[in-house]
């Protein structure tokens, strides 16, 4: 009843009189501007304030109708966090309750602001044994030194000494995990760097990874052996050692399982995606068939963890020539009732999937009749072969993949004047538009288009592709982190080989 009091005088004082948030009975007013502008954020519409204020008020950004929505609708957003649903099937024990004991952790902070000890101390309890449980050193030492304070402050020389052990204790793990973030984020800052800009890198993510090793064997903390695991897997695939960084994989998958307490979703996600890396590198069909299968059982179906999977497991299908899979995997995504929620980029990625998809069955059917009956009616080659494709120029790279597309249908019509001219536009935009370090491997395949173009398509005629293919194989080869500067949907050492059978 104490507790009670102090709440209600807290309450009774400073209470607003309407808590604005979104939850289903607000979003059922489709009239309302702030429903408008949370539908349309999304769906993807807005790229900047200047889209969304012409969209809500037909009116520039700085317009003081928009920016009160803005501000407004910022507000009623941060609110609605305090009320997320963490129950849901899909959040892990773990993030469930470390959402709580912050969510908590607020209220026994508001709790101490407005005088009110006894209640802050007394839910700061129950949030402690929840942090001892799940192992949560930032919240063990939060709530160790309000509780110390309170023990102190009502002479309570026992608990004191307990809640001193507890802050001293866990400020050293917590010292530890804050160590090993930043080793992980320091990988992190270089992981998407390109060789030229990465000096000396491997030998720094060896001292990462012995420093990491380190603190495991010290500290029995989550955050500190997950780290471990993430740098060591890192390091691998930086190496292009990809049946190391499986074994380290499995490794940090058999530690979530032996600590059902400490699962976590996006890290085990982490994890079976980097296999699933692995297996489309050294394409290990079968094995990657069989990880994706099971690991797909653990993603919500149409999340974005789910579809970043599917795009492995469709690459890894076509990469090994598991074509019909590859057309199951692609309908199941593409078709799917959230892919339209997809940002605008992840949505053009698949239409370059699709194209080739659609190639393959044209190309690869006339063998395989079970193929060419997945062929899609909303296709038309003749629409494709004239349409003009220019994608924006962060998205240049699309560009390349649907000419060469085009390429590819017109080799089948044997159109080589048509041909001609898609691999003059390739050429410039070889020369002109792609970065060398960063468009290697593209730009190494436009230089073998551009010699057989020399050669009037004549395959005997063919000179000096040695050293452009070479180049494919051995120097770069294909490397893929979800990048769309590294997208192949065909490797292009093979789909080099592909051509040349076709003409």
């Amino acid at each position: 009843m104490k507790n009670l009091i102090e709440i209600s005088k807290i309450v009774t004082k400073k209470k607003v009189r309407k808590i604005e948030i979104f939850d289903d009975h607000s979003l059922k007013h489709k009239n309302s501007k702030f429903n408008e502008f949370y539908e349309a954020l999304m769906v993807g519409k807005f790229k900047n304030d200047r889209d969304a204020a012409s969209f809500l008020y037909s009116c520039s950004p700085t317009d003081d109708k928009y920016r009160q929505l803005k501000s407004r609708f910022r507000k009623r957003l941060l609110n609605t966090l305090f009320f997320l649903d963490v129950n849901l099937p899909s959040t892990s024990n773990y993030d469930r309750a470390y959402y709580s004991c912050n969510k908590d952790w607020t209220l026994v902070k508001i709790l101490l602001s407005n005088n009110a000890p006894h209640t802050a101390a007394s839910l700061a309890k129950q949030i402690l044994t929840t942090g001892l449980k799940y192992k949560f050193a930032d919240v063990i030492v939060n709530c160790s030194r309000i509780l110390r304070k309170y023990a102190a402050d009502i002479a309570d020389e026992k608990n004191y000494e307990s809640y001193d052990q507890y802050s001293k204790q866990f400020q050293n793990v917590l010292d530890a995990e804050i160590r090993s973030e930043e080793l992980f984020q320091r990988v992190i800052m270089n992981y998407y760097k390109p060789p030229s800009k990465n000096a000396n890198l491997a030998e720094r993510i060896d001292t990462y990874c012995d420093a990491l090793v380190g603190l495991s064997e010290i500290y029995d903390s989550p955050i500190v052996i997950y780290n471990m695991y993430m740098v060591w897997a890192y390091r691998y695939e930086m190496l292009k050692d990809f049946n190391a960084m499986l074994e380290v994989c499995e490794k940090a998958e058999n530690y979530i399982k032996e600590k059902p307490a400490y699962y976590q979703a996006d890290k085990l996600a982490t994890f079976q995606l980097k296999k699933m890396s692995a297996y489309l590198h050294i394409r290990d069909w079968k094995n990657g068939k069989i990880n994706a299968e099971k690991c797909l059982q653990s993603f919500p179906e149409g999340s974005d963890t789910w579809f970043t999977f599917m795009e492995y497991y469709l690459l890894l299908a076509i990469h090994t020539d598991n074509y019909i899979n590859a057309v199951a995997i692609f309908n199941k995504a593409f078709n799917h009732s959230k892919f339209k929620k997809q940002a605008i980029s992840e949505k053009e990625k698949w239409k370059v999937y699709d194209n080739y998809l659609n190639y393959i069955i044209e190309s690869q059917g006339e063998k395989n009749p079970v193929l060419l009956s997945q062929r899609r009616k909303s296709f038309r080659i003749s629409r494709f072969l004239n349409d003009p494709i220019l994608y924006p120029k962060d998205q240049r790279i699309f560009t390349v993949h649907m000419v060469v597309a085009q390429i590819l249908f017109l080799l089948e019509k044997n159109s080589y004047n048509a041909i001609t001219e898609r691999i003059d536009r390739l050429k410039s935009y070889a020369n002109r538009q792609l970065k060398k370090e960063e468009y290697f491997r593209a730009i190494q395949f436009i230089r073998l288009l551009q010699q057989l173009n020399k050669a009037d398509f004549d395959v005997s005629q063919l000179s000096n592709t040695e050293k452009y293919y070479n180049r494919l194989v051995d120097d770069v080869p294909f490397f893929y982190r979800g990048l769309i500067s590294e997208l192949e949907i065909i490797p292009y050492d093979k789909l080099w080989n592909l051509i040349l059978k076709r003409c």
